[in-house]
């Protein structure tokens, strides 16, 4: 028997899903503030679903986001909006999107100014969090600023990595994931995240050469179009998979077990019925949720 960790599944999609609004780059910000409650909502039906981390509605709240929208003096209030949101039984992950736009480790900003815009994030979040989850890191350099930002409140931080959907070997940078691991010594924990389940496979295999718990939680989409890999993209150019449905998503998850992981979860597309699908295959299993 091994205790493994069931994250939640994805946030921003599933409030798109449940508000039935057009997504805009603001993403899933811009579903807290027109309606509120909802993100609560998605957070008590993965507690239902069995999940024990349950990450903040945070990953998009970014200054660069912001700017231009008009709610640039909110940047504050939306974090502990969010925060207060994730509020309840288990560990509250704060989440750190990353900066200028996701899978664009080409927009990425110098390391100084990354490092003092990701510290501002995570002293922000700190009162009302367990831990840190960085996510969807896709450089190198990437990765060394948020964990140095991250870190500076004393609180663990686990850094999730999006791999090349072909090669999950790979960073979107196209990077081996193996020189991530060498920045990676302030981290508590390392997982994939953002990618296609299979991918994840691949990722499990280099994260098993090292002594930190690993893990992962993949998305659920198609591709990752050349449309979405715009300065501020939308989700609406991005489609979900057909062939991923709760029992299919498990046994990758499971696979990954496998191979030593220890924390589960969903990302993008990957809702409450996976996550419980998936907790009822951990059980099956022999294994306990922690």
């Amino acid at each position: 028997m091994t205790d493994i960790t069931l994250l939640d599944g994805g946030m921003g999609q599933e409030l798109v899903h449940r508000a039935g609004d057009n997504p805009t780059p603001l993403w899933s910000t811009q579903v807290m503030i027109d309606h509120p409650g909802l993100v609560a909502a998605v957070h008590a039906d993965y507690r239902a679903a069995g999940a024990t981390v349950h990450t903040t509605n945070t990953y998009a709240i970014h200054r660069d986001r912001l700017a231009g929208t008009g709610l640039e003096d909110r940047f504050a209030a939306l974090h502990q909006a969010a925060v207060a949101e994730a509020a309840g039984d288990g560990r509250i992950a704060g989440a750190i999107g990353p900066l200028a736009a996701s899978y664009r480790p080409d927009l990425h900003p110098d390391h100084d100014t990354a490092v003092r815009l990701y510290a501002e994030i995570a002293r922000l979040l700190s009162p009302g969090i367990d831990l840190i989850i960085c996510e969807t890191v896709a450089s190198v350099a990437h990765a060394r600023a948020v964990l140095e930002g991250a870190q500076t409140i004393g609180k663990p931080v686990w850094l999730a990595m999006t791999v090349d959907d072909q090669d999950g070997s790979r960073l979107r940078s196209g990077e081996p994931l193996a020189d991530v691991l060498p920045v990676t010594t302030s981290a508590k924990a390392l997982l994939a995240n953002c990618s296609a389940p299979e991918a994840l496979h691949g990722a499990m295999d280099v994260f098993a050469t090292q002594r930190l718990p690993f893990g992962g939680y993949a998305n659920g989409f198609e591709q990752i179009t050349n449309d979405f890999l715009q300065d501020k993209p939308t989700v609406d150019s991005l489609s979900a998979r057909r062939d991923l449905g709760p029992d299919a998503y498990a046994r990758h998850a499971m696979g990954w077990i496998d191979k030593g992981a220890t924390i589960v979860g969903g990302c993008c597309e990957v809702g409450p019925r996976h996550i419980a699908t998936l907790a009822d295959a951990i059980r099956a299993a022999g294994h306990r949720i922690v």
